[in-house]
């Protein structure tokens, strides 16, 4: 049996070897440890023996350190976090497209769990549950100091049974509970329709794994109607993001060439640059995306791509602003760190971080009259405690156009333009 001098010393020296491992993360070696680096170590390596021989209750050294890699992780920003091997399991089920949950987007705004987007067509979204929700009970239980993979964790469960949130929202004298259902979130991330006869809507709700494919699908039942298009509408409103690949995969397609996307971080491993290719196919119509503060992370990856290539104009508000990429490391007790390692840029070199895309044009939602007195300030990724924050300001803002429209303006507001858009061109010609 090893004495706890011992396990001090190997707890140092696995310390040590973590800092090994992420060696190819960094600019440079760290075979060595600095002088200060080793005096911080001993001084954490004091307070666990500390806590281990005189705290009130036997207390076992793995919850200390898992404790201590938390409150570390936490320390950095709001998307860095520590998995252990339960919750690694469950950021796979994610990405998949089906799993037993109420289909929302959260985060943790001024350390309250926040909602950013109901996924449409969702418990959540039928429950009413909004943008900018504060979630103070979940069951009954406080989420103060709550995880967001805590959170995660007891959001979900299986079909059929029902969970209570307890949510606080703007212009609400008393919180609210909330019961949702739970379901299987089989979400269908691309929806199309003909909205004009010669003007296609479609919605993007999520970026999975078959979005490419499903959005390329999606065209082709738009346009193999026998009369070309005159304008395309996509729409990615509350759309929370989702896998990096297939939003280059959906910028592709309507883009011949050209810069997408591209990552920088303090590592030379995570610079990168993702390329446009003319598969001759790209539709040529006029094209408008929708926007709005709930627009995050992949969605507005494709938004800029398209926007700095010239290839669609911007509508809507200013979106949500998450612009840094994490690199899920796993550790080999099964446990993962989930690490910023790097920031979106769009093809002009703009950062996405913080400051989100900027629409081209502005139309602010008009909420229906009965929630109008709800209406609330817009979360973004900038409110978030210790978001990381931008360089620089990427530009002067877009004039603003109001349209008291109903039930969707900014909606109608795309169709106007878009049924201008050769009357435009054949004057500018005259």
């Amino acid at each position: 049996m090893k004495t706890p001098m011992q396990k001090r010393r190997l707890f140092l020296a696995g310390i040590s070897a973590l800092f090994l491992i992420l060696g190819p993360y960094g600019d440079h070696q760290v075979s060595a440890l600095d002088r200060s680096t080793y005096r911080h170590l001993k001084t954490f390596n004091e307070v666990l023996d500390m806590v281990e021989k005189n705290y009130v209750e036997d207390v076992e050294a793995k919850t200390l350190i898992q404790g201590a890699i938390h409150g570390m992780m936490k320390s950095l920003d709001p998307h860095s976090a520590y998995m252990t091997p339960e919750m690694y399991k469950e950021i796979e089920v994610e990405t998949r497209g089906s799993f037993g949950g109420l289909g929302i987007e959260i985060t943790l705004l001024r350390d309250v769990l926040t909602v950013v987007a109901p996924i449409e067509d969702t418990p959540a979204h039928q429950a009413g549950i909004k943008p900018g929700d504060q979630i103070v009970k979940i069951d009954g239980q406080s989420t103060k100091d709550i995880t967001i993979l805590e959170a995660v964790k007891k959001l979900r469960g299986p079909k059929d049974t029902k969970v209570t949130l307890t949510i606080v929202r703007e212009g609400m004298t008393n919180p609210k509970d909330v019961v949702v259902t739970r379901a299987i979130i089989n979400v269908k991330s691309v929806k199309a329709k003909a909205i004009e006869p010669d003007i296609a809507y479609i919605r993007v709700l999520q970026f999975q794994e078959r979005t490419g494919e499903d959005l390329k699908k999606a065209l082709r039942e738009v346009t193999d109607k026998g009369q070309p298009l005159r304008g395309l509408i996509l729409d990615m409103r509350n759309n929370p993001g989702g896998l990096l690949n297939q939003a280059v995969e959906v910028s592709d397609i309507f883009i011949k060439s050209g810069v997408i996307v591209s990552t920088r971080g303090r590592a030379k491993s995570m610079e990168t640059k993702s390329m446009a290719r003319d598969d001759g196919d790209e539709p040529a119509c006029p094209m408008i995306i929708l926007v709005n503060e709930g627009t995050a992370s992949a969605a507005e990856i494709v938004s800029g791509a398209l926007q700095d290539n010239g290839r669609a104009l911007i509508l809507g508000t200013q979106t949500f602003g998450k612009g840094s990429v994490q690199t899920v490391i796993p550790l080999e007790d099964g446990s993962a760190v989930k690490l910023t390692t790097a920031k979106y840029y769009t093809p002009k070199g703009r950062s996405i971080q913080a400051e989100g895309i900027a629409p081209d044009v502005i139309v602010k939602f008009i909420r229906p009259a009965e929630e109008r007195d709800q209406a609330d300030e817009p979360l973004r990724e900038r409110d978030l405690r210790g978001h990381i924050r931008p360089q620089k300001e990427n530009g002067p803002p877009a004039e603003e156009l109001r349209k008291e429209t109903d039930p969707d303006n900014q909606l109608k507001a795309a169709i106007d333009i878009l049924k201008s858009w050769d009357v435009f061109r054949k004057n500018m010609r005259s």
